[in-house]
């Protein structure tokens, strides 16, 4: 973990040294961010034509399933594939790592378990934060840990930690940035005017101050990492707390500098969601689904209200309507939830269950399920339950865009180019591994 962290604030440290350094652009800079959420998404998706196969694809199926071919032929065909077998093997080689070890106790529930209630989907959204650990938490609990994390970093590297805290530990969005653009006020007053007393003392009494800084997690250690110290000072007849600036706490101007810009860089400790990879029978899919609350964006008190409105909904279905009222309709539903259930039901009747933000892209299912195929070189088509088939120009439109919110099943099939020669090669899809993860009924 020391090293992470280390790594992380060089990185840090290295990306400030540029932005001062003046415009320009950094050669190993990606042109989009890791977590991009729009605030207004377009769904002006079109299905695409359908197409003959090019001779670039047909090339290429042939290609992956000379790879298949071949990684059969290196397998032991004496290796019984069933999903019985399968299950007997690998639970036999987990019972006896269990006896040389005890289980580590995690607050996400592991695939093996039953879900709690016969009607949910799955029992809420996960995430992972790889700069910390491995752990699989809630967002709430993630949140927590964090904090402890980042807290414990402050003796180490007080002011890039300071602005990690601010940025990381603080969930009004609003009042962030007003706490940020007063700091970043005061360090910009000193920056321009070094020699301005009056600049080098905040008083902790103001209301701008009380109202804005002091309620930010965060503040008062950035407050510190660039020279400021609480003293006592007289102020219209009356003693009074200020913070005063003292330029032989830093190192120079510069100092500030650096840290207006990791202040205003917006960069936090992110989450990654978990997928809570989930692999069900078709009596276990063909249940009724509900998602859990931390599927949508509305509160409990939301949730209900929306609840109420449904017979008018349901009134309003039976209404004649035009096209442009249907989608508007249909539009301001899926934003509702921040999170979309896929699942993708396999011609063996098994079904692979991931979660995903209703913000990314279709491509993110794509590769969910090449990472858990047995044979992953081989080229397959996802299609939707109304039977269109998801191009490669589709893999760059969000779930939103696509309209696959809250909840899907969509349809695995190998290219028809290979799937005669893939059905000889092998009767499984997933990897064994996966398989096991079959809910017990």
């Amino acid at each position: 973990m020391a090293d992470k962290i280390k790594k992380f604030f060089a990185k840090k440290k290295v990306d400030a040294k540029f932005k001062l350094a003046g415009p320009g652009h950094r050669l190993d800079s990606s042109s989009s961010s890791s977590v991009n959420i729009p605030s207004k998404v377009k769904s002006d998706y079109k299905t695409p034509s359908k197409q003959e196969p090019s001779e670039a694809r047909r090339q290429a199926a042939e290609a992956a399933l000379l790879r298949v071919q071949s990684q059969q032929r290196k397998q032991n065909p004496a290796f019984n594939t069933s999903l019985a077998a399968i299950q007997a093997q690998v639970k036999k080689e987990l019972d006896a790592e269990n006896k040389q070890k005890q289980p580590s106790v995690a607050s996400k529930p592991t695939e093996s378990e039953p879900i709690a209630s016969s009607h949910l989907a799955v029992k809420g959204v996960y995430f992972r934060c790889p700069i910390i650990n491995d752990e699989i938490l809630t967002k709430e609990e993630w949140r927590g840990k964090i904090k402890e994390f980042l807290f414990n970093q402050l003796e180490e590297e007080r002011g890039l930690t300071a602005c990690l805290i601010i940025n990381s530990c603080n969930y009004n969005k609003t009042k962030v940035k007003e706490g940020i653009e007063i700091l970043s006020k005061y360090l910009d007053n000193i920056i321009n005017n070094p020699e301005e007393v009056k600049y080098h003392k905040i008083r902790c009494s103001n209301n701008t101050f009380k109202e804005k800084v002091t309620p930010l997690l965060g503040a008062t250690e950035l407050l510190h990492a660039a020279g400021f110290q609480i003293k006592e000072l007289e102020h219209n007849g009356n003693k009074e707390d200020f913070w005063v600036f003292e330029k032989e706490n830093v190192e120079g101007i510069e100092t500030l500098e650096f840290l207006k810009d990791a202040l205003n860089s917006e960069d936090r400790i992110e989450l990654e969601l978990d997928r809570n990879l989930q692999v069900l029978s078709p009596a276990q899919a063909a249940r009724r689904v509900e998602l859990p609350p931390d599927f949508y964006a509305l509160t409990a008190d939301e949730l209900k209200r929306e609840m109420q409105l449904r017979t008018e909904a349901m009134e309003k279905q039976m209404q004649l309507r035009t096209k442009a009222m249907r989608e508007k309709d249909e539009s301001k539903e899926i934003r509702k939830y921040k999170f979309t259930l896929i699942r993708v039901r396999f011609p063996d009747g098994l079904y692979l269950q991931g979660t995903f933000s209703v913000y990314e892209k279709f491509e993110e299912a794509v590769n969910f399920v090449k990472e858990n195929l047995e044979n992953s070189d081989a080229p397959f088509i996802l299609t939707s339950p109304t039977g269109q088939k998801f191009e490669e120009s589709d893999y760059s439109s969000t779930f939103f865009q696509l309209k696959l919110v809250p909840a899907v099943i969509l349809t695995f099939q190998w290219d028809p180019l290979i799937a005669n020669q893939m059905a000889k090669i092998s009767n499984t899809f997933l990897k064994p591994e996966i398989m096991m993860l079959m809910q017990s009924m």
